[in-house]
């Protein structure tokens, strides 16, 4: 059901969410455990909005929250709902990728809305990208995890949906790749998100033309040798030519431990682009992550630490 839009280039952006909104929990990846998505759904309350757990959402095939036309026809039915204001996936795993040609990219442009998620549902995000021009949030899914994303993590998924102001993240010297930084300021249309389906995604058309867009990476449980092949996959199909900047959040267990090499892959298949690059951003799979918007402009200033977003929602 998708179709390239050509080249417009403009983000398309869902309305801000207000209290008595309506709220779609779908899982368009791997199978969602209950007790999480419940707690998900009573934060989501919380802040006042309705949050509808989608007829799939709990099923299971094996490594699938259920079949591809059963996770497909929940993402769409909430694509198309005009009552739905937001999409947030469960969780990532895997799966997206098999329904990210059965999108209704259609009914995004009809009436656009942000998908909320990270991890595997970066696939998902990139065809809405392509397919549609429609700027997503790269956060936390609504599996939530209290030990994982805490008071935190929940203020910035709230802002993310519930105010137009620009999303601001600041550089933790705590996290893995905080030494990884080339000084300098850039502007551009922030893309990218999981390291590992942006990669992936080579060959399918999705990966986004990133000339002149500055690119965030993260990841989980790839060790330093999977990483390196990555980024130099994506260097070799000429993917990182034209940047204007990197993005770094967390790389997660990827690795025995912190000093596992990871700042040194990264330094040595990054900092020769000569753009600037910023680590330690607090975004994927570590403690507290923060939500970011994708498809918007920001500015990222290496230098002081900084990457300043637009909003995903007007």
């Amino acid at each position: 059901m998708s179709s390239d839009p050509g080249d417009h280039d403009e983000a398309v952006r869902g309305r801000v969410l207000q209290p008595g909104d309506a709220v779609a929990i779908v899982s368009p990846s791997g199978p969602a455990r209950r007790d999480l998505v419940e707690a998900g759904a009573a934060l989501l309350r919380s802040w006042g909005l309705r949050p509808q757990v989608a007829p799939h959402a709990y099923a299971r095939r094996g490594y699938l929250a259920g079949s591809d036309s059963q996770r497909a026809a929940d993402v769409n039915a909430a694509l198309a709902d005009p009552r739905v204001r937001a999409v947030i996936c469960t969780r990532g795993g895997y799966g997206a990728q098999r329904i990210a040609d059965a999108l209704d990219t259609g009914a995004v442009r009809r009436d656009p809305k942000p998908v909320v998620g990270f991890s595997d549902v970066t696939a998902l995000q990139l065809a809405l990208w392509r397919t549609a021009r429609l700027a997503c949030l790269h956060g936390p899914g609504a599996a939530w995890r209290g030990e994982r994303t805490g008071a935190v993590s929940a203020e910035s998924l709230r802002d993310a949906l519930m105010t137009t102001g620009p999303v601001v993240l600041k550089r933790d010297e705590s996290t893995v790749t905080a030494p990884v930084t080339v000084p300098g300021t850039a502007t551009g249309r922030l893309l990218g998100g999981n390291l590992c389906l942006l990669a992936t995604s080579l060959g399918t058309g999705d990966v986004p033309d990133l000339s002149g867009a500055i690119l965030l990476l993260e990841d989980v449980e790839e060790p330093p040798y999977k990483v390196d092949r990555m980024l130099t996959q994506l260097r070799r199909a000429g993917v990182l030519s034209g940047l204007t900047g990197v993005a770094l959040g967390h790389f997660t267990r990827c690795g025995d431990d912190t000093s596992s090499g990871i700042p040194e892959v990264l330094a040595e298949r990054l900092t020769d682009l000569g753009v600037p690059v910023l680590g330690g951003l607090p975004v994927g799979h570590g403690a507290e992550p923060l939500t970011v918007p994708v498809g918007v402009p920001a500015t990222l200033d290496a230098s002081a630490g900084t990457l300043a977003v637009s909003p995903a929602v007007r």
